[in-house]
């Protein structure tokens, strides 16, 4: 009896004993939230997110977030995506900023290769990335580095002032000689100068799958390596499916822009080919500065399961007309155009010009990737690569002295000649080939990849003669000087990231490079230096939570000079010691990076502001010196059709204690600005989508005012300027062999702002680069 009535009093509380239990266990669920993203750190939407164990999934949102109602303690995800590959790792719902990086099968390059000199989202270095997304929409014919105007702490300039041939790019104040430019991981700038020409690969934007512009020292990589930023370029990955691309674009100036692109999709699953032909025009905004420049692409990858081979041959050949000279103020107020490379003079001023003052250089470049995957967790990267350079510069001078040529005087008469007018072709021919590798391991917690370089460079530069008044003992085709540079580099590195646990991650990255350069001519200097550098880096990661993490680095570089530093003194290596810390702050709708930076150089080999005869900057060491700066960028998004994308940077730029030499006369200037370093540099970026496929962006950029010379002269001061772009972008998708039709303008300076963007000093006369008041771009893009 007493049993029966327990069982009816169980029955009547059962409906309370179940609730308690429900509101228990949803007492201790929780909302597991993260976020999915592809290779190039961009959301993916639309992945499949599963744990198994609980029966439970979701999917991806727009912004490539998640969210799953879990309970408390560890569980094992899946993420998969059509077309990439699937993973699984163990997060606890105690976890915060989970982001998981899925790898796309058509790009195994990604994972294998970039990862040697690419950092990723969560790394604890400050960097930006540019999709080719992105830079298509911009890409009407202008320069890389004009295309990476507006992010964060860049300044561009252009020598013909609209963007079309010679260009140049600054990071936090350092030249581009100082930004180590890697192409698939394959170092591109020139050995000896260090400098980056981005005119003898003219259009390599259409060929160019996404960049990774790292500001400070960044990780090693191969190269000469970074003292201002280092730029990691990855071309085109192969696609799956057939495709055809017709580009065409014009706009001021004659600018005119062909491209045609072809591939043919996975042949047999495994074989695939990609090519690309492009041409580009323009007269220039400066007179005559005139661009006639052509380029090709071609790749062809074998892929499998666990393995991909690459090769790449691409390159470009480039005839620019000169316009290194720039102008002086009084010239700039009554002829900004006027350009005096070519001019010929009499004693009554400018009597014509020389139609063939040019600069003509080819370049081609070959790669072969080999990528092998061993396992989930070990995998490698082996590159052979080459490049071959060659063309001239050509001059007509005006009574030139014989000295100059190693020629003899002529006697007629009674008189004697001892200069003559003649035209001079300046040579440069060179190879450049080597070998990168590296090594990958991975597991849940670690991150471990060693690698190394070995690099060589022979260069021949010589004069010639092809043409005089006078001609003396010459004979067609002879020598006037014959210099060369050989270069050796090798570097061996190792590099790690720890997850300490799910919040917390460390770094840590050694590199130990060795340089050899040996170089001697009549021009130059007698060179034979042998440098060992080691090159410590560490950092930290800390996830406060979902929407909030810090980082803090450190990082040493070491340099050696180049050749023209050589060839205008005694120069010595120099050394940066990189202090990094930063602020992310990540939500659906805003996401804001911020970064204090302190980099102290010993010896740096600063600009001066002058420049030699062909227009290269002259670098001296400044003892020590340092930059202190804030870097502050963000993407906002106020609608569905609105965001502003804004970045600004605050800094101080000084040499310590400069001492200025006059004969035998020691002054002490105390701590002056260092040359082209200004203080306050603005971008924004105001983007309206007011329609699906539509895109209009109103961009903006600011540059505080700067020395163009190392002692704070006042008339070497370079103004402030401000410019504002508008880009345009519609696609059409018609439902017809055309898949796409991508309809573009670009309408540069629509205020007409005139400004220069760079300048030199000659004694104590400031000359500048004049850049193009308003000018458009317009071009359509046929996708089959």
């Amino acid at each position: 009896m007493n049993l029966i009535l327990i069982c009816k009093k169980a029955k009547k509380l059962m409906p309370f004993l179940l609730l308690f239990v429900t509101l228990s266990a949803q007492a201790q669920s929780v909302i597991l939230s993260g976020k999915v993203v592809n290779n190039n750190q961009e959301p993916l939407m639309g992945a499949t997110v599963v744990i198994h164990e609980l029966k439970k999934g979701s999917s991806t949102d727009l912004e490539g977030n998640f969210q799953i109602k879990v309970p408390k303690g560890k569980h094992i995800i899946e993420i998969s995506h059509v077309g990439f590959y699937s993973i699984k790792r163990e997060v606890s719902t105690n976890d915060s900023n989970i982001i998981f990086d899925l790898t796309s099968e058509e790009n195994v390059l990604d994972e294998v290769l970039v990862s040697a000199v690419r950092v990723k989202a969560d790394a604890p270095v400050t960097h930006s990335n540019l999709t080719k997304k992105e830079l298509e929409k911009r890409n009407l014919g202008q320069d890389i580095p004009v295309l990476m105007n507006y992010l964060p702490s860049v300044v561009t300039t252009s020598d013909a002032g609209a963007g079309v041939g010679y260009t140049g790019i600054r990071v936090r104040g350092s030249d581009a000689s100082r930004v180590n430019v890697t192409i698939n991981g394959i170092p591109y700038n020139d050995a000896e100068s260090q400098g980056t020409f981005w005119v003898n690969m003219p259009d390599f934007a259409s060929s160019t799958q996404s960049i990774q512009l790292q500001r400070g020292v960044g990780t090693s990589t191969n190269g000469a390596g970074a003292f201002g930023a280092s730029l990691n370029v990855l071309t085109d990955s192969d696609s799956n499916t057939a495709f055809g691309e017709v580009a065409t674009s014009f706009g001021s100036f004659n600018t005119q822009k062909y491209t045609a692109k072809a591939g043919t999709g996975k042949l047999n699953d495994h074989v695939s080919f990609t090519g690309r032909v492009s041409k580009i025009s323009s007269d220039g905004y400066i007179d005559r500065a005139s661009s006639d420049l052509k380029s090709y692409f071609l790749q062809g990858s074998y892929v499998d399961e666990n393995t991909l081979i690459k090769t790449l041959v691409f390159g470009g050949h480039e005839i620019t007309y000169q316009s290194w000279n720039g102008n002086d103020g009084e010239t700039l107020k009554t002829d900004r155009t006027f350009n005096s490379a070519g001019a010929l003079w009499d004693e009554n001023g400018v009597t014509g010009y020389y139609d063939n003052e040019v600069d003509d250089y080819k370049q081609d470049h070959y790669q072969l990737h080999w990528n092998q995957k061993y396992s989930d967790n070990l995998s490698s990267n082996i590159a052979v690569h080459y490049t071959y350079g060659r063309g001239f510069y050509e001059q007509y001078k005006q009574d030139d002295d014989f000295a100059d040529y190693n020629l003899t005087p002529i006697t007629i008469g009674t008189e004697t000649i001892n200069s003559t007018d003649l035209i001079r072709r300046k040579w440069l021919d060179n190879d450049f080939y080597g070998i990168t590798y590296n090594l990958n391991y991975k597991n849940d917690n670690w991150d471990i990849l060693f690698g190394g370089a070995w690099n060589r460079y022979e260069g021949d530069h010589f004069g010639e003669i092809i043409w005089a008044r006078y001609a003396s003992d010459s004979e067609i085709r002879d020598h006037y000087y014959d210099d060369f540079g050989n270069k050796e580099d090798f570097n061996l590195f190792a590099k790690a990231t720890y997850k300490l646990n799910n919040n917390i991650s460390l770094f840590a990255d050694l590199q130990n490079r060795n340089v050899s350069y040996k170089a001697n001519g009549v021009q130059a200097t007698l060179v034979n230096d042998t440098f060992n550098f080691f090159n410590p880096k560490a950092g930290i990661n800390y996830n406060l939570n979902n929407n909030n993490s810090l980082y803090f680095s450190y990082a040493r570089a070491n340099r050696e000079p180049n050749r023209t530093d050589y060839e205008n003194g005694n120069p010595k290596p120099e050394q940066l010691d990189d202090f990094e810390l930063g602020w992310r702050f990540n939500t659906k709708n805003i996401k804001v990076n911020t970064n204090i930076y302190y980099m102290f150089y010993t010896d740096q080999l600063a600009l001066t502001g002058e420049i030699d005869n062909v227009g290269s900057p002259i670098r001296a060491n400044i003892g020590e010196s340092y930059r202190l700066g804030l870097e502050v960028d963000a993407h906002i998004a106020i609608s569905d059709y609105l965001s502003v994308v804004p970045n600004f940077t605050i800094s101080q730029n000084k040499n310590i204690d400069l001492k200025e030499t006059d004969g035998t006369i020691i002054t002490n200037l105390g701590d002056t600005n260092i040359s082209y370093s200004p203080n306050f540099i603005a971008g924004n970026a105001i983007v309206v989508n007011p329609i699906e496929d539509f895109n209009v962006s109103f961009l903006s950029k600011y540059v505080g005012s700067q020395f163009m010379s190392n002692t704070e002269m006042s008339a070497s001061t370079l103004d402030s300027y401000f410019v504002n772009d508008l880009n345009i972008s519609y696609t059409l998708k018609p439902k017809s062999v055309i898949k796409e039709i991508v309809l573009s303008g670009l309408i540069n300076n629509i205020f007409d702002e005139e400004y220069s963007s760079n300048g030199y000093m000659w004694g104590t006369t400031p000359y500048y680069y004049p850049q193009a008041g308003t000018n458009f771009l317009v071009g359509a893009t046929f996708k089959f």
